[in-house]
């Protein structure tokens, strides 16, 4: 039987290899030549950029109003939203380490830089996800009807296409 948050359980899953690639990506600096590391992590920026920020925003726009009317509380969803401006931000932070790899190649500075804000973006996006699965999905799979997550789940992803037409810039997320 297929619950009414079964796209968003299937989307997790689908960017959950990704995030293992940030791990594995951060486990790799200091092994891995410049040309490769940059490669790697450019292939990092541009998954963040263009399919988890997207991502982040239609759970913004879309999945967190119902949630926080579910919890009857407009604030219920507050954390979860921070969650993604730090991961903005990180991302913004993982583009200027990338620039640096490109432009010095990876000194201490620039190899500590990436592991840091990979390591970082792997434990938020995860932890993110967990509270997610555990704590606001298993309230709209007893709440929201077929029908009412059908419609949730198409203003997501209108919600989605248009975060991939703007910038993902931590400026645009605050």
């Amino acid at each position: 039987m297929s619950t009414p948050t079964a796209p968003l359980r299937s989307e997790h899953r689908d960017l959950l290899p990704h995030l293992e690639h940030l791990r594995v990506v951060a486990d790799s600096v200091g092994d891995l030549n410049d040309a490769a590391l940059l490669v790697q992590v450019d292939d990092a920026c541009e998954f963040l950029t263009n399919h988890l920020i997207p991502h982040a925003r239609a759970e913004d726009d879309a999945l967190y109003p119902v949630v926080a009317r579910l919890m009857g509380s407009p604030a219920a969803t507050a954390t979860m939203s921070r969650d993604h401006v730090a991961v903005v931000s990180l991302v913004d932070e993982l583009r200027a380490a990338s620039q640096a790899l490109a432009r010095e190649g990876a000194t201490d500075v620039v190899a500590d830089d990436l592991r840091r804000t990979l390591y970082g973006l792997y434990a938020l996006v995860k932890t993110h996800f967990a509270k997610e699965e555990e704590i606001y999905l298993p309230l709209l799979d007893a709440r929201l009807t077929l029908d009412e997550a059908t419609e949730m789940f198409a203003k997501m992803e209108q919600a989605a296409h248009r975060a991939k037409k703007r910038p993902a810039t931590s400026e645009r997320s605050s």
